[in-house]
């Protein structure tokens, strides 16, 4: 948000997905968080990131960096897949290059979200995103 921290993947993402997990409503202020996954070779960084580590409801262990100056959350990385990182799609210059294609943890969804009925649905975490 204050262009403090400026990051660059050379692929585009392997997946992207509207997660209704609890931490991603508090990460997006109680609404689904729109995420994009990359795979972390060929990432780069420009700036310097905070970071906060907890257990997701996964049960993996998250580290969730954010821009100390504003305190926009960018990206995450569970602990079980190191070769991928989750990305906020707000905080990509070209967010339309990243539409969801499924909504997850749908369980978790208070009553009043409202999915994408068009995108195919699972109420927790669906298989992992294939390695290679």
């Amino acid at each position: 948000m204050c262009g403090a921290v400026r990051f660059r993947f050379e692929q585009p993402p392997v997946a992207t997905r509207a997660c209704w997990c609890r931490d991603c409503q508090y990460l997006s202020s109680g609404n689904a968080s729109i995420n994009a996954i990359f795979k972390t070779a060929g990432f780069s960084l420009v700036g310097e990131v905070s970071e906060y580590v907890s257990a997701a409801d996964s049960g993996n262990i998250m580290r969730r960096r954010f821009c100390p100056a504003c305190g926009t959350p960018l990206f995450s990385e569970a602990s079980d897949r190191p070769d991928l990182m989750v990305v906020r799609v707000g905080t990509l210059d070209d967010r339309e290059a990243s539409r969801p294609t499924a909504t997850i943890w749908t369980a978790s969804a208070p009553d009043w979200a409202v999915p994408d009925p068009d995108l195919p649905s699972h109420k927790g975490q669906p298989g992992v995103v294939p390695k290679g």
